[in-house]
Parts: structure tokens; C-alpha cells; sequence
């Protein structure tokens, strides 16, 4: 399961909602603007920048839209 932590009218990540989209990848969405989620985004990453992917399945972890997008890729290729 990919747990994907957003603030809307951010560009980054309307970025990967769309990549995953057309991949047809599911996120389950989770808005920092709405309790408990930006503290847990503190919690998990140590700051509050989005957005922030977790990977449940892998236990992977990481922020920056082009990092998540390419782990994204990478795991489409090894499904």
C-alpha cells in the first residue's frame, strides 16, 4: 500500500497524484492540513514537506516528487 502525504494546490504533488493516475497506481491520500496527519507526517519524516511517499509494503520512505515518481516507476517494472 502507498500512503502518499499532500497539502492541496501543491504543484509537486498534483505531480505524483497525476503520474500515479495514469499508471493507475492506487495512493491512499493523506492531507497534512487535516488531524492527525500533519503530525504524523512529523513523526515519520522529521519535517513537514511535501509530499512524502511510504511504501508499506517495502517499508521505503521518502519526500521529492521526482524520487517518488521514479521509485513508482521502478516498482511498476518489478510487479
Amino acid at each position: 500500500m502507498y500512503l502518499l502525504y499532500i497539502e492541496q494546490g501543491c504543484p509537486f504533488c498534483a505531480r505524483v497524484k497525476s503520474y500515479a493516475k495514469q499508471n493507475d497506481i492506487k495512493l491512499e491520500l493523506r492531507d497534512i492540513d487535516v488531524a492527525p496527519y500533519g503530525k504524523e507526517l512529523l513523526e515519520r519524516g522529521g519535517k513537514k514537506q511535501i509530499p512524502y511517499l511510504v511504501d508499506t509494503k517495502t517499508q521505503t520512505e521518502m519526500y521529492e516528487s521526482g524520487d517518488i515518481i521514479n521509485y513508482l516507476e521502478a516498482q511498476m517494472a518489478n510487479d
